[in-house]
């Protein structure tokens, strides 16, 4: 899984996210009530003591400030802190932060100067143990955000993993939670497909031993008619059509045979792709005498392909003769590429819902006439699949076909 796909990165940065957002709200809410406390605590508080010296001042009685505090009236106001506007300012003199408020009454100006209140301290001191406290916060919710993302995502990846080894013992099938049940599903859903795959096989291999034995009496019986010296010209063809269509039936028959066996059991002897693809060539020059068509190949670099024979010509043969069938005229060539063999044609070229459904691997493709498959490519498509080989096709702005087949690398060697 990509990071920026990770459901365990998500979880954690909702919780990062989750953790920001609140304590940037804590501390819109801290900034709003420490401000608050000071106007109360210090702005009101030089504003009612300046409220009581100044009629004592205009009184001529004595002004006496508590520590830290200093009323200064007319000329007695120090110079850097004549000329304020009225109210509570902040004024720095020589370095020194000081509160000042300043009024006015019938006598004069005068200031009230606040010269050790600790408040900017305290505010300090608070803003910074809630800087802490966030950092703190931040931590907390990734280890918990990490935490909760690790109980929720391995058991997750634990059947994905458990899933793609096609394990038969699922993990958290006893699970109550939503991964039980996501799990039993899983158990249920792949049960079913196994079942499918077994039946087809099954369906498969037993219709296939069915037909060997009166294809095998076709064959034979078709031979003893070719073979006879009475036979005429008028029953050899229609023998030779018989023979032709049965021996085709029976490679059928085999291909089927091997498709419905698993590939671990099949033995993968070393085939020269050139010298699969010369035969193929040869044995289907018949379908073209007729036409003019040009079967050939153009060679390439050979390479070695493990897999049966049975199945490598199937796919050669199965290429070639579709592209034979329906092109009228030009050529039909099979060349040869790193790990790909190629089957180019100059017939008309497959038409869009063809390619599609063999991309998607569809089969039962009934398409007939210069439009047709049959079964030829279809079966084509299972081999590949079969083999782990991939089946391309493109068509040139002329219509023209080409058909690569492309082998793993572990059943090539160059």
């Amino acid at each position: 899984m990509r990071r920026a796909e990770s459901l365990r990165r998500r979880i954690v940065v909702a919780y990062l996210a989750f953790a920001s957002g609140a304590s940037l709200l804590f501390a819109l809410i801290a900034v709003v009530a420490v401000e608050g406390i000071e106007v109360h605590l210090v702005d009101d508080r030089l504003a009612e003591i300046a409220a009581w010296a100044s009629p004592r001042h205009a009184g001529r009685l004595p002004v006496e400030m508590p520590t830290g505090l200093s009323f200064h009236h007319g000329d007695a106001i120090p110079t850097s802190l004549r000329r304020l506007p009225p109210g509570v300012q902040e004024v720095a003199v020589d370095g020194i932060r000081l509160r000042v408020f300043a009024g006015k009454d019938g006598a004069g100006d005068y200031v009230v100067v606040d010269h050790e209140s600790d408040y900017e301290k305290v505010e300090l001191v608070v803003f910074s143990l809630f800087g802490l406290g966030f950092l703190g916060f931040l931590a907390l919710s990734m280890l918990f955000g990490g935490f909760v993302a690790h109980r929720v995502v391995t058991p997750i990846t634990t059947l994905a993993s458990a899933v793609l080894a096609g394990s038969d013992d699922l993990p958290l099938l006893d699970s109550h939670d939503e991964l039980g049940v996501l799990s039993r599903a899983f158990a249920a859903h792949t049960r079913q497909l196994r079942d499918v795959l077994e039946r087809e096989r099954l369906f498969t291999g037993d219709v296939s031993h069915e037909l060997r034995t009166p294809l095998t009496v076709i064959i034979g019986a078709a031979e003893i008619l070719l073979a006879r010296p009475t036979t005429s010209p008028a029953e050899r063809a229609p023998a030779e059509r018989i023979l032709r269509a049965a021996n085709e039936a029976a490679e059928c028959v085999s291909i089927l045979l091997l498709l419905a066996r698993s590939p671990e059991l099949i033995a993968m002897p070393p085939l020269s792709a050139s010298q699969v693809c010369q035969d193929e060539v040869l044995r289907f020059q018949g379908l073209v005498v007729a036409k003019p068509v040009v079967l050939g190949f153009a060679g390439g670099d050979d390479f070695t392909v493990h897999a049966p024979t049975e199945l490598c010509r199937a796919v050669v043969g199965n290429l070639i003769r579709n592209a034979c069938q329906y092109t009228e005229a030009g050529a039909v060539v099979v060349r040869l590429g790193p790990r790909t063999i190629v089957v180019e044609d100059s017939g008309p070229g497959l038409p869009a819902e063809v390619r599609a459904a063999l991309a998607d691997g569809q089969p039962g493709l009934a398409l007939r006439g210069s439009d047709g498959t049959g079964l030829g490519l279809s079966l084509v498509r299972r081999i590949c699949d079969f083999l782990g080989a991939v089946l391309l096709l493109s068509s040139r702005a002329s219509g023209e076909s080409v058909i690569e087949v492309r082998f793993p690398q572990d059943l090539t060697k160059s």
